[in-house]
């Protein structure tokens, strides 16, 4: 048995499960699953953005609240990231003032709260994704602003899921009240005066300890059908359970493992995992968005900003490992794909292990991943494959806006960057920092 088995799976059948493929799909859902709620909306995101997708969505649970007072409403989102302004811009009270704005206009029972995973929003974010409205979990990487619900023309494409398991979904929303909303480290950031770090020092403290080895309550009956679902939670290097998972999940691929990142920047464990596996004669996948399509890529037709040479980075990572792993890219064991679509961006994330496995996740598989934001996980295990084809489908949506990669040529070089890229690239690698810079992408 394999160590995630000794967990009690939740039972699905394949007509629990629904996989979407667009980003405006995925909000048209949000907002019916929103509409129609009977008993209780739960929503854990990294960010609420005040645009007008995050506006649409938030008055959307205002709304629903007042026409049904007994209505369940919680929403959690990183406490930093929740009082800053976009990068760049002026120093404000960010996100948190349409959600004190909107409460004290529509006066309804929703209630938003702020998660302060680490002292400073660098070193570590609420991650956990996933939510729950009545009993169907809507689970994907995407958070709520206009690009990644596609409320104008461009988008940012992710995966979305909608599983339908009333006990799934019990203990998502029991994890959510009893290990976060019960701290006096996770405030109300609806309401003026807004709590500000120092007032709860000690409390965010404890709350970092009790994450570290909380978990997510296990079905309370063993699973009888053979499609079944787990979950997982993951919080620092140690004893982190969904890190452990995706080590695994590397490790027992016999025959093909498909992965999806945004950032091409493994952590050692699974670079080494992943060579091991080509050298084994194994089948991999990689899909990855072109630096076009980061989030953080700016053209270079707009004013440089130091966070746009991070994209340039992650490029520089992947074209060392295409150039070392050419051998297996030639011999068809390797697939490297690279996303775009025009001016769309990518933030797929997710491994296929043997066509049976599937772990869905916030996790970019990245250093940062892996040892300071808080993430979970949800592992469907499947093998009848009886959801392959809508895995299938899927993943053929997504290529269809990449291309393969035929080797290192394939990729732009330092010598092709924009002036200013390749200078601060350059010196991050003179004084030996470049190897710092990737601990926390």
């Amino acid at each position: 048995m394999l160590f995630w088995q000794e967990k009690p799976a939740f039972g699905l059948t394949s007509k629990d499960v629904n996989v979407l493929t667009n980003a405006q799909d995925y909000r048209t859902q949000l907002l019916r699953l929103i509409a129609n709620a009977k008993k209780r909306i739960y929503i854990t995101a990294l960010y609420l953005q005040d645009d007008e997708a995050g506006r649409e969505i938030l008055e959307a649970l205002h709304r629903v609240s007042l026409e049904n007072p007994a209505l369940d409403v919680k929403v959690l989102v990183d406490f930093h990231r929740a009082q800053r302004g976009l990068i760049g811009a002026e120093k404000s009270d960010g996100n948190a003032s349409l959600y004190c704005d909107d409460l004290e206009k529509f006066k309804s029972n929703v209630q938003v709260y702020g998660v302060p995973v680490k002292a400073k929003e660098l070193f570590g974010v609420l991650h956990l994704k996933g939510f729950v409205i009545d009993d169907t979990l809507l689970y994907s990487g995407a958070s709520l602003n206009n690009v990644y619900l596609q409320y104008n023309e461009r988008y940012r494409l992710d995966r979305y899921f909608l599983i339908t398991q009333s006990e799934l979904c019990d203990s998502v929303v029991d994890f959510i009240e009893t290990k976060l909303i019960s701290s006096v480290a996770v405030p109300r950031i609806d309401t003026r005066p807004l709590k500000r770090l120092h007032d709860f020092k000690l409390d965010q403290k404890q709350l970092m300890r009790d994450l570290k080895v909380a978990s997510y309550n296990a079905a309370e009956q063993l699973n009888t059908q053979a499609l079944g679902i787990r979950l997982f939670l993951g919080l620092g290097r140690r004893n982190n359970e969904l890190n452990r998972l995706i080590k695994a999940l590397f490790d027992t691929t016999e025959q093909e493992l498909v992965l999806y990142t945004p950032y091409f920047n493994f952590p050692a464990p699974l670079m080494r995992s992943l060579r091991r596996l080509l050298k084994q004669g194994k089948q991999v996948t990689i899909v990855v968005g072109d630096k076009t399509a980061n989030d953080f890529y700016l053209p270079p037709s707009e004013p440089f900003s130091k966070i746009g040479a991070l994209p340039y980075l992650y490029e520089t990572i992947l074209h060392k490992f295409v150039k070392t792993q050419k051998r297996h890219i030639d011999n068809g064991n390797l697939n490297v794909y690279l996303w775009k679509d025009e001016s769309n961006s990518f933030h797929l994330k997710g491994i296929c292990s043997d066509r049976t496995k599937h772990l869905l996740s916030g996790h970019n598989l990245n250093p940062r991943a892996w040892g300071l934001d808080i993430e979970n996980g949800i592992l469907i295990e499947d093998p009848e494959q009886t959801i392959m084809d809508a895995i299938d489908n899927e993943k053929q949506e997504i290529l269809q806006h990449c291309r393969r990669l035929t080797g290192p040529d394939d990729l732009e070089t330092m010598d092709d960057y924009p002036q200013p890229v390749k200078k601060l690239l350059g010196q991050a690698k003179r004084v030996k920092v470049d190897f710092i810079i990737k601990r926390f992408i």
